[in-house]
């Protein structure tokens, strides 16, 4: 007997309801054992004393008045009843169901569950038992059903399927692993998933199953990361680390020791024979670009090119112009935007050809058939989520088994990076340069805009700009929210000696342009406009950031926003306009009034919103687990990637005869055949 049988064998499933089961995803035996519950209904019975307000409860008490029957609206109604539960006096109120009015009888012993009204001591009645059930059940499991299976069945094919096919449930995890966290077999683990006795064994499985996930999936993530190493022969970089040195010293500003510690993981990879995955996060204005200029410098000292691919032609010209001041005349760097045409484009072409050209920065212009390369050898791409993973393979497929860098100024958290990008190398920039000066960060309600512009106001009177953001482009019948194109109307009225400009997604990328220009240049003094400025904009002189209806953002995005000004010498603000209405919206607002710290902002983000909604489910490529949730599981994840790296780096590991289960379940995930996580 196998866990691999058709879910068929087991006793009581026949054709029809085979066929039912299959179109849930329960092809097999094994598909059967693990399709869990979502969520445990607790039965278990509280002193009411220790129930919170609003909480779900289970209690049992002898009825003490009369049910009153009520009706109101049409064929709705109102069972009110007192019960007397230990020492409590509570009442209890059930609605629709006035057939209860007949059976429920003066001091008889009923069991009901519900939702606790702590203030005015009362139970909203989901479930009434009539008699006690504090014998029979603790804790119920509550499963995902579809078409004419119900919940009651499913239990029962579970309950066969564990009879059957007990002496086939092997355990997959190493005998090491399970004594030193002294873990539950696989048998005593399902069975209590599906069956629990208690709170207690509960938890026990939900350890061992979590562990279990986290484990499998890092397993894969390292061994992919060592197999992609091992093939990616990359080509080691020989080059003077004094000349390297030098030119480090010759920067107009010290390096932070963050970069100091990233530059050396950077350095370390280009110097090795693997080809350098490494991802750079780091937070808004924390010297990203400096430690890039440095990997550039030190691939040109070792005879390479390098390549900087940016989103936006704006984004690529501040590169280009940030680097040309970083180099001076030490290297030869380039721009080639779709913006580049004629003999202009050919010449710079040509010169990339030669080998004249050590840097070339640019759009998705880069990776065109025209565009040649003499000696590839460093790639880094800004933004990298804003790229398709062909584009970027494009791109580091016009150069030699070239090091590529990734950097991002979202701040992921380590939960996050450490699984979504599992199979990279992470470097993080932590750290601030000195003399930065700390945004102002102010949340006022609707009813204070009229201060809020005469701040404004103030503030482009002394020269300076501003940046007034909001969520949508024009009105919606369902969401009650300022719209770019009426405020850009209110506030050119309102700011009549300044200029006042606007842009929106549905500009063509052409007129985004010309619009960035002109706010770069201060020909436009107020910029309105949807999230379109998140990323990469730079303009020293603008102080002001204001966002309208900022609880509609979630925290890495209102700090993004926040990360465009605060650019320059001078002091600068954010203002966030809200009135949240839920708690989670009011939290937001409180955390961005007192912290700058991306990394920290990315952590609660996700506390908030969860890892879908981090990412936006779609392109998240997070792995959907059971039972695992990376947020509050976290402490398991890293213990279990530490795992999964120690065992994939030993000789063990791939030659002893007892890991032969572990490598076959990498196989059947496609490790070996060479299938990306892309």
């Amino acid at each position: 007997m196998s866990l691999q049988d058709a879910v068929v064998a087991v006793k009581g499933i026949g054709e029809e309801t085979a066929l039912q089961l299959n179109e849930m995803g329960i092809i097999t035996v094994s598909d059967l054992l693990h399709y869990l519950p979502y969520r445990y209904e607790d039965y278990a019975m509280k002193d009411l004393a220790e129930v919170k307000h609003e909480e779900r409860v289970t209690i049992e008490g002898r009825v003490h008045s009369l049910p009153l029957l009520q009706y109101y609206g049409k064929k709705k109604s109102r069972l009110t009843f007192r019960v007397l539960v230990d020492r409590y006096l509570i009442n209890a109120v059930c609605f629709n169901r006035p057939y209860y009015k007949e059976k429920l009888n003066m001091d008889e012993v009923v069991t009901v569950t519900g939702k606790w009204d702590q203030h005015r001591q009362t139970i909203s009645v989901t479930e009434l038992h009539f008699g006690s059930l504090a014998k029979q059940r603790e804790i119920e499991p509550v499963y995902s059903v579809k078409g004419k299976i119900t919940v009651k069945q499913l239990r029962r094919y579970v309950s066969r399927a564990l009879e059957q096919y007990e002496d086939s449930i092997q355990d997959a995890l190493p005998e090491g692993l399970l004594l030193r966290y002294k873990l539950w077999s696989s048998r005593e683990t399902l069975r209590a998933l599906h069956f629990p006795p208690g709170q207690e064994e509960l938890k026990q499985a939900r350890r061992r199953f979590v562990y279990e996930e986290f484990f499998f999936f890092q397993l894969k993530m390292q061994a992919l990361r060592r197999i992609e190493r091992e093939q990616s022969a990359g080509i080691a970089k020989v080059f003077s680390e004094s000349a390297l040195n030098r030119f480090v010293q010759s920067l107009p500003f010290p390096l932070t020791g963050a970069q100091q510690r990233v530059v050396s993981e950077i350095v370390s990879d280009l110097k090795s024979p693997y080809r350098m995955n490494r991802l750079l996060q780091g937070d808004v204005g924390s010297g990203k670009t400096v430690v890039a200029a440095i990997g550039l410098y030190a691939a040109k000292l070792a005879g390479y090119q390098g390549a900087l691919m940016v989103p936006t032609e704006i984004l690529a010209e501040q590169h280009f112009h940030s680097l040309r001041e970083l180099f001076q005349d030490a290297l030869q760097v380039q721009l080639l935007t779709s913006s580049i045409k004629g003999t202009k484009r050919r010449e710079v072409l040509s010169q990339l050809a030669n080998g004249e050209i050590d840097v070339l920065v640019g759009t998705h212009a880069l990776i065109q058939d025209e565009v040649n390369f003499a000696r590839l050898g460093f790639v880094i791409t800004d933004e990298q989520h804003r790229f398709g993973v062909a584009q970027r393979r494009v791109l580091r497929e016009k150069g030699e088994q070239p090091d590529v860098l990734f950097m991002t100024a979202t701040p992921i958290p380590r939960t996050l990076a450490i699984t979504a990008f599992g199979e990279m190398d992470v470097s993080v920039i932590d750290e601030m340069p000195a003399g930065r000066k700390v945004i102002e960060t102010y949340w006022a309600k609707h009813d204070m805009f009229e201060r809020v512009l005469a701040f404004v106001q103030k503030e482009i009177a002394k020269g300076r700009q501003a940046y007034v953001i909001c969520p949508l482009i024009e009105e919606s019948e369902k969401l009650d929210v300022q719209n770019a194109i009426d405020l850009h109307s209110m506030l050119t009225y309102h700011f009549r000696t300044f200029r006042v400009g606007l842009m929106h997604g549905r500009l063509s990328a052409q007129e985004k342009e010309t619009v960035m220009q002109a706010f770069s240049q201060n020909e436009i003094q107020v910029l309105v406009s949807t999230t379109v400025v998140e990323v990469g904009v730079n303009v020293p002189n603008a102080t002001v950031m204001v966002i309208y209806d900022a609880e509609r953002f979630g925290l890495s995005q209102l700090h993004q926003l926040r990360g465009r000004v605060g650019r320059g010498s001078e002091q600068s603000y954010c203002i966030l306009i809200a009135d949240p209405k839920s708690e989670v919206g009011k939290e937001r607002m409180r955390i961005m009034t007192e912290t700058n710290d991306g990394f920290v902002l990315s952590e609660k983000d996700l506390e908030l919103r969860g890892p879908g909604d981090f990412f936006g489910n779609k392109q998240s490529g997070l792995p959907e687990f059971k039972m695992a949730d990376m947020v509050h599981d976290y402490r398991v994840l890293e213990i279990a990637r530490t795992d999964a790296t120690l065992l994939v780096n030993s000789r063990a590991f791939w030659e002893d005869p007892q890991y032969e289960r572990l490598r076959k379940n990498l196989e059947e995930a496609g490790v070996f055949q060479g299938e990306k996580l892309d």
